[in-house]
């Protein structure tokens, strides 16, 4: 926290307007079902049709007139749709074939058939509509939860204003119940933060002094003072709607697939119930009526409305559920893709492992102090950003030490930095410098250092030299600590007959540890950026489809060239998120293997969807062709498959 910063006291809290309070699980909601428009629209249909149907004893021209109004209602939306799709893009689709089958019903006196057909057809594509609006709401629920304004307070005063406004380095209040309104670190206050609206966490995080939080999440019970430490358009929240908003553009190839099918399919439809109205008198003698029927039955049953909801209802309820998990998909073409997975290809540092290193031995060598080499060291490696050095200065921190100014401070390319410590000059760098060394004499036991660098490095550690001069004073060994997960990470993914990979940039041995104690398949170090991009190349040519896990700026070649790319949500780089298809928002990559399963599940609906939907469609064709079928059997076998198909794909979402 800086000393500039005025904050006020606890007492001058006032409270703001009624908490929204955290987002709740999103459960099936027959209201919310109600209140689609669609869906009112096919329930209006079918209360008329029945009203119809019940009048047509005693007054027909008055069932009449009420079945005109079913087929207006129930049919207005397809029907606006049908035209559109052939005025704009001059094609067919499937919902000017299913008006055209209830006319055609019209006009042989089958009112209630017709009526029936549009009032199924229409509550078909009103479940599919809910499916949609349901699952783009489960993954673009947060974006209600962006917060307008902010509490910022300048010189002790509390001032509301607009988050745009809001600044890197502003201080902000977020009383108990609020939104956070940007992302920043807490200077003052501890409460529970609320983040599962980003991270799919189902309980509430602790937040101290110190911790990090996030634009979009639910303060809890206590006052939070905020220190901003991204703009408003950059905070993690903001890059989370954009992904919504790619989304909902991404469409997996299987539906292109079905799309250009559709086209295709409808004129072959058109086309053969044109022969079947006007052939069949004359090539076998049928009455005009019943060649009629026939048609109309055929253009019903031929149609291909259960095909065509075979694929985005089960998709969008993957994807839907997922994103309550804290998985974000950046288009069904990725799960598709990520269901066909056969490896999974880690980035180690951040990854695998926690990202932040830690000091794990400190050799001091004959003749120096201890406690004054590590006060030495870390006043040195205070100069620089590096991971293994802000680890130094945290050990010395640690330890009590007070650091000393440096000066001549100066980074040494491709190896560490140097720096003067009351007059005498300091090296320290990686530990490969001892292999230049050994070719000439010096004051210690070269051998014996070598030595206590293997057994380290053997223990999977990064080893560092401090140089006095040229003589070798103390050796640094420090180790990035493993997510607790990441065992059991790997060992499911195996359980589901993938191989995992491990890319690194680290030593081989360092590499050689982390790999033996995670379980994985295949070990990559020494990796440049281009040599990660390579061995995923190489992965894809050998295996198939890879998907690669990462969460740094070195990662997202990397990324962008395996078939998915996902990327750590929490920690992880611009760069690194903007290139991903796929983001793990909470950053437990457990639920990799869980994700893959369902993607894959949701693949086995789809098939299973489009071998009924198929086999439905051929088996009424043919009954209809062969010995015919009464219209009403048609329209609840043909449009009955269709609702089936949306209901199986909707399981997902349990």
């Amino acid at each position: 926290m800086q000393a500039t910063k005025h904050l006020p006291r606890e007492g001058a809290l006032s409270r703001g307007a009624k908490p929204p309070g955290a987002p709740q699980p999103r459960r099936f909601d027959p209201r919310a079902m109600l209140s689609n428009t669609e869906m009112q629209a096919a329930l209006g249909s079918g209360l008329i049709m029945l009203l119809a149907w019940a009048v047509g004893g005693w007054s027909q021209i008055l069932s009449i007139v009420l079945y005109v109004i079913s087929y207006t209602i129930g049919g207005w939306i397809k029907a606006k749709e049908g035209v559109e799709t052939l005025i704009k893009e001059r094609d067919l689709d499937v919902n000017l074939l299913m008006i055209a089958a209830a006319l055609g019903a019209a006009t042989i006196g089958y009112w209630n058939e017709g009526a029936m057909l549009i009032f199924i057809f229409a509550l078909s594509g009103a479940l599919e509509s809910y499916t949609m609006e349901r699952s783009k709401k489960d993954i673009s629920s947060l974006m209600a939860l962006k917060p307008a304004t902010a509490v910022r307070i300048e010189q002790g005063a509390m001032n509301e204003v607009d988050i745009e406004q809001l600044s890197i380095g502003d201080l902000l209040l977020v009383r108990p119940g609020e939104l956070i309104p940007a992302d920043g670190l807490v200077c003052r206050g501890e409460s529970a933060v609320d983040q599962s609206s980003i991270t799919g966490e189902s309980l509430p995080v602790e937040k101290s002094s110190g911790h990090e939080v996030f634009a979009g999440t639910v303060n809890g019970e206590g006052p939070l003072y905020i220190e901003v430490t991204k703009a408003a358009g950059n905070t993690l929240f903001a890059r989370i709607i954009k992904m919504v908003e790619e989304a909902e553009t991404e469409v997996p190839d299987s539906q292109r697939f079905i799309k250009r099918l559709e086209a295709v399919y409808a004129r072959v439809v058109v086309g053969t119930t044109l022969v079947l109205m006007l052939a069949p008198p004359f090539l076998l003698d049928w009455s005009w009526s019943d060649t009629f029927y026939k048609a109309m039955v055929f253009l019903v049953v031929a149609s291909p409305c259960a095909l065509v909801s075979s694929i985005m209802p089960a998709m969008l309820s993957a994807i839907s559920k997922s994103a309550r998990k804290g998985i974000l998909f950046k288009g069904g073409l990725h799960l598709e893709n990520m269901a066909r997975t056969a490896v999974v290809a880690f980035d180690k540092t951040g990854t695998l492992t926690e990202g932040v290193p830690q000091v794990t031995d400190f050799i001091a060598g004959e003749g120096y102090d201890e406690r004054e080499l590590l006060m030495v060291s870390a006043s040195i490696e205070n100069m620089s950003r590096h991971p293994l050095a802000e680890a130094i200065v945290r050990k010395a921190e640690e330890e009590g030490l007070e650091l000393r100014g440096v000066q001549d401070s100066k980074s040494l390319t491709g190896w560490g930095i140097e720096g003067t410590v009351d007059g005498k000059s300091w090296r320290i760098g990686k530990s490969n410098l001892m292999d230049e060394l050994s070719s000439s004499p010096v004051s210690v036991d070269l051998e014996q250092w070598m030595s206590t660098r293997r057994r380290l490095e053997g223990e999977g550690k990064t080893v560092s030299l401090i140089m006095d001069g040229e003589q070798i004073a103390g050796m640094i060994a420090l180790q990035d600590s493993l997510r607790p997960q990441a065992e059991a990470a790997v060992r499911k993914l195996q359980q589901l007959g993938i191989k995992v990979a491990m890319l690194t940039g680290d030593r081989s041995a360092t590499a050689e540890a982390i790999g033996a104690k995670t379980g994985v398949d295949l070990i990559f170090a020494d990796l440049l950026p281009e040599d990660k991009v390579a061995h995923v190349q190489a992965l894809r040519e050998q295996y198939g489809h890879v998907v690669m896990v990462g969460d740094g700026v070195n990662d997202a070649p990397a990324l962008a060239t395996a078939t998915v790319g996902l990327g750590m949500g929490m920690k992880g780089s611009g760069a690194a998120l903007e290139i991903a298809d796929v983001v793990l928002m909470n950053d437990n990559i457990e639920e990799i293997a869980s994700t893959i399963a369902l993607a894959r599940r949701s693949q086995r609906i789809v098939k299973q969807n489009m071998i009924f939907a198929v086999t439905v469609i051929a088996t009424l064709v043919i009954s209809n062709l062969i010995q015919g079928i009464a219209l009403p059997l048609g329209v609840v076998g043909h449009e009955g498959s269709t609702i089936l198909v949306i209901l199986n794909g909707l399981r997902l979402l349990r």
